[in-house]
């Protein structure tokens, strides 16, 4: 859930128009441990019950559900930066290995081999919409083919 909608999801709480919110797990409710159990009790406030689709319900009016979410939301925080550790450790042994990461750079064989019939169907005042249909392409890859056309430098035959 973006920040937009999680807003107002809590504007609906603090109106008491919702009783409860169900999120597929509780993790996915707080960025952090802290901002997950300071939301909860906001939530508590409004008298609004947090549910997860694992069937867990965290009555945050009793210490054992404050104990359970709190819990769970640590766990959840501590899995989070332990995948976060072993991306970064896995990427920098590749790069240690030598291993090129990201695109490769300067050739795009399908949009290099079909920017000529591009630039040709531009010419002919087609629609980037229409290109890209016509060719089986992206609209974005049509624009950045004209973008690209542009910015090389003219040389006089």
């Amino acid at each position: 859930m973006d920040r937009a909608e999680r807003r107002k999801v809590m504007a609906l709480a603090q109106a008491r128009k919702i009783d409860a919110i169900l999120v597929t797990e509780l993790s996915r409710w707080g960025r952090s441990t802290i901002d997950l159990i300071s939301t909860l009790q906001e939530l508590e406030s409004y008298r609004v019950s947090l549910i997860a689709m694992t069937g867990m319900m965290f009555d945050l009016a009793t210490p054992h559900g404050r104990m359970l979410a709190t819990v769970l939301a640590g766990i959840a925080e501590f899995e989070r930066d332990l995948i976060s550790e072993r991306v970064k450790s896995g990427l920098a042994a590749a790069r240690a290995r030598g291993k090129v990461l990201g695109r490769q750079k300067g050739e795009r064989p399908k949009s290099d081999r079909l920017a000529p019939k591009v630039l040709a169907l531009v010419a002919e005042k087609r629609s980037y919409r229409w290109i890209a249909r016509d060719l089986g392409i992206s609209k974005n890859t049509v624009a950045a083919i004209v973008q690209r056309d542009k910015m090389r430098p003219y040389l006089p035959s």
